[in-house]
């Protein structure tokens, strides 16, 4: 009996030694009063100041000083609830404004340009703001806009000269920004310093759309660099200033799936966040999680169930990255090589050069991330297909020298991804 007890804790310290050590970071106890169905009162206030404008606009369908505040509604109501209607409303809105307005066509244009950058038609929104920077108009907010469009389109010695222009180590605007850029160039050990520095304006001015902004932002550039305990308690003072905040629980539910490795709870965190916030990529983020307890054809279920969202929805551009990723290879191609013609960036690319990968051109793959995507980007799901064609064209210093990188992008990339990169 005591030698069976002792081959037991012998096997049990094996196992222990093979298997990863996972700290547990999460409580339930910490966000479950955030998950009731019932914590909606952003949706209850912009659905109110919906009524509430579009009345005033019924009794006077002249008072263009109603406009704004309405469309202000309706992009909350998409903030809100995912309902792209809602924001294609607001889209409306701001066009009628712009032809309506005789001294405020500037701010609704930019307000037009914002909405454009939501939806991903970042031409248009490049176009708008141009045309704007050239007239009457506050030139510093256009050019804050600018700079995210240019970084969009890949255009970075456009975006790189105005951010010199904006240069204000004291302006929150500039800030978050400058740690956009910092981190574009892989810098993230910057990005996130430029980031405290925003966080510390936004806590001093006590507001509170600021700092859930910076907040939620600084948490997921704390998560890229290893800090998911700190990453986790910004998501949580997040939900403490909005209790309704769904990307501040998606993010928790991440860190519980990706780190924790907790299926069950992970899912019951995205349930709660589906039943007022319905966005597609969740339906991706619940196929990754069946998909790591090898229900393989659950997991299929929910791809296509996002496709077929896409497709009856009207999200344009919205989720053309995701498409190319799960789409039948003939279709993703077709998807892909649309997006370039919109954003030609090095992680567009990289998603191009797979779809040449999963049609087994691998020749033609490994020649786009050549000329368009090696020593472009940092982005670990562009480090991440490079590696695959690397891997596909027998070129294993390569993915070897990758595959290093990718193991400290574990977190971000998710367990799937990071099981392939162990087998590299």
């Amino acid at each position: 009996m005591k030698q069976l007890y002792i081959l037991l804790v012998f096997v049990a310290f094996i196992s222990c030694k093979n298997d990863e050590i996972i700290e547990q970071i999460t409580n339930p106890k910490d966000y479950d009063t955030y998950l009731s169905s019932t914590n909606n009162k952003t949706y209850t206030r912009a659905y109110s100041e919906m009524e509430f404008w579009s009345r005033r606009l019924r009794l006077d369908s002249t008072g263009v000083g109603d406009l704004g505040p309405l469309a202000n509604a309706y992009t909350l109501l998409f903030e809100t609830t995912g309902n792209v209607n809602y924001l294609k409303s607001a889209e409306k809105i701001y066009k009628k404004a712009i032809s309506v307005s005789a001294n405020s066509k500037d701010s609704y244009t930019r307000s037009l340009a914002h909405n454009f950058i939501t939806q991903h038609r970042f031409k248009e929104a490049k176009q708008l703001l141009e045309e704007s920077i050239n007239g009457l108009s506050n030139k510093r907010a256009a050019k804050q806009l600018l700079f995210d469009v240019y970084l969009e389109l890949g255009e970075y010695d456009k975006a790189d000269l105005i951010l010199g222009e904006l240069k204000n180590t004291n302006d929150y605007n500039y800030l978050i920004r400058l740690a956009k850029w910092n981190d574009h160039n892989g810098n993230l050990d910057a990005a996130i310093r430029n980031l405290d520095q925003a966080k510390s304006i936004a806590d001093s001015r006590k507001s509170k759309s600021l700092q859930i902004w910076v907040y939620t932002n600084l948490a997921d550039y704390y998560s890229h660099a290893g800090r998911i305990k700190e990453s986790y308690n910004l998501y949580l003072k997040t939900l403490k200033l909005q209790a309704d905040n769904s990307y501040a629980k998606k993010q928790i539910a991440w860190i519980v799936f990706s780190y924790e490795k907790n299926t069950k709870e992970s899912s019951r965190i995205i349930d709660s966040v589906m039943i007022n916030h319905k966005v597609p990529d969740y339906y991706l983020f619940k196929s990754q999680i069946s998909e790591f307890n090898k229900d393989f054809s659950e997991s299929n279920n929910l791809k296509n169930k996002f496709i077929k969202t896409i497709k009856d929805g009207n999200y344009g551009q919205m989720y053309a990255s995701y498409l190319i990723e799960v789409c039948p290879a003939k279709k993703a191609i077709d998807i892909a090589i649309k997006e370039i013609m919109h954003r030609p960036t090095p992680e567009i690319y990289s998603l191009f050069a797979y779809t040449q990968l999963k049609l087994e051109n691998k020749g033609a793959a490994l020649s786009v991330i050549r000329d368009k995507v090696e020593g472009k980007t940092s982005n670990p799901t562009s480090l991440y297909y490079s590696a695959l064609i690397y891997k596909a064209n027998d070129m294993d210093k390569k993915v070897k020298s990758l595959k290093a990188v990718l193991e400290t992008a574990a977190f971000e990339l998710g367990p799937l991804k990071t099981k392939v990169i162990n087998d590299f």
